[in-house]
This record gives C-alpha cells, sequence and structure tokens, in this order.
C-alpha cells in the first residue's frame, strides 16, 4: 500500500514538474522583472537629473497620497476604458514603482531633513531598495509560487490600495502596529505589485493591456 502511494506522489510530482518548470518559470520571472524595473529606474535617474531630488520635501503621507492618486487614476482608465490626458496604465504602473522606492528612502533617512542628493546617491539607494524588493519578490515566490500571472491587472490596483489603507492606518496610529507589517513592507508589496502588472502588460495577455 505504501509503495503505491509513494509511486503516486512520484508520478504526481514529475507531471507538474514537465507542466510548470519552476526553476525555468523563475528564471523568467526574474529577467522580467530586471526588464521592468530597468525602465522605472532610467525615468527615476533622468527626472534626478533634469529636477533634482526635489521630492526629498515629501513626507511619507504625501508620498501615499500620490501613491493613491495613481492607483486611483488606473483603476479608473480600467473601468472606463478611455484615456484623455496623461500617462497610459503602463506609464503610471512605472510610476507607483518609484514613488514606492521615494517611500522607503524617505523612511530610512528621515523626511524632516530636504537638502539635495546627488544623482550617484539616488542611484545607490535606488539600486538597493529595488534588490531589497526582488528578494522578497523571490521569497514569497518560493513559498507562494508564480500564483500572480494568473492575476487581473485590477487586482494588482486593488491590492496597491489595500496596502496604502493600511499605511494611512498606520500613520494614524503613529507608525506603530501590534501584529502587522510595517509601512517598509507595505511600500515593498506596492512596488512589486506594480512590477507584476508591467511583466504582465508587457506579455500582452488578454485582460492585461496597457
Amino acid at each position: 500500500m505504501q509503495n503505491c502511494k509513494n509511486e503516486l506522489i512520484y508520478h504526481i510530482t514529475r507531471t507538474i514538474s514537465v507542466f510548470y518548470p519552476i526553476s525555468s518559470m523563475s528564471a523568467t520571472t526574474n529577467t522580467q522583472y530586471d526588464l521592468a524595473v530597468s525602465t522605472c529606474k532610467d525615468i527615476f535617474i533622468k527626472k534626478t537629473r533634469d529636477y533634482g531630488t526635489s521630492w526629498r520635501c515629501l513626507r511619507i503621507i504625501s508620498i501615499t497620497d500620490q501613491l493613491f492618486i495613481k492607483a486611483m487614476r488606473v483603476r479608473t482608465l480600467q473601468e472606463k476604458k478611455v484615456q484623455k490626458i496623461g500617462d497610459d496604465i503602463t506609464g503610471e504602473f512605472k510610476g507607483i514603482v518609484n514613488y514606492g522606492v521615494i517611500g522607503l528612502i524617505q523612511l530610512a533617512i528621515g523626511d524632516s531633513e530636504m537638502e539635495e542628493m546627488n544623482p550617484d546617491e539616488v542611484e545607490k539607494r535606488y539600486n538597493h531598495y529595488i534588490n531589497f524588493s526582488r528578494d522578497t519578490m523571490l521569497d514569497k515566490n518560493h513559498d507562494y509560487g508564480e500564483a500572480w500571472r494568473d492575476m487581473s491587472q485590477e487586482s494588482f490596483i486593488d491590492l496597491i490600495l489595500m496596502k496604502l489603507s493600511r499605511i494611512r492606518q498606520i500613520l494614524s496610529n503613529d507608525g506603530k502596529t501590534i501584529i502587522s507589517e510595517g509601512i517598509d513592507a507595505n511600500f515593498v508589496d506596492i512596488i512589486n505589485y506594480a512590477i507584476f502588472g508591467l511583466i504582465l502588460i508587457g506579455e500582452a495577455k488578454p485582460g492585461h493591456s496597457s
């Protein structure tokens, strides 16, 4: 009986590995993630060289509000299917990634200091927080698999809005939590949801249009 059970488990595992090669999917995800990040980073660094680090004056609540505006615009575009001005959904997802990174930088060095940061330092910090977000994504993919690939673009936006609501609640509690993740973890999740959105748009799957 035990031998039959072991054989059944073997065949199920083998079937899963054939149709869902995890290592291959992970490699693809890594490549797609890095490609999506590169486009976001290019915009971020170029704007830094054009405008400096004017965002250093933003407090966490202001960054949260900017993220909320971008996420709500995507949600509106998803529902109305019509765009009249500004960035498309792809552009808004990129903006969400970059504001998420700004949030992490401001959390780390404090939003009370408003002095300019040189572009090289900005790039160094950007890489640090993107790499941290990427590592978090890889850890969660290890535990949960690639379930996000079956999610809709709409779900990513709803989850981002949920995370923003949590950040606002944490801020209203003076930044303290009892058992939940902190503000930084929510910013990381927001970054990753936006990157997942960009990946699926890049794959041009039905329901994932830009």
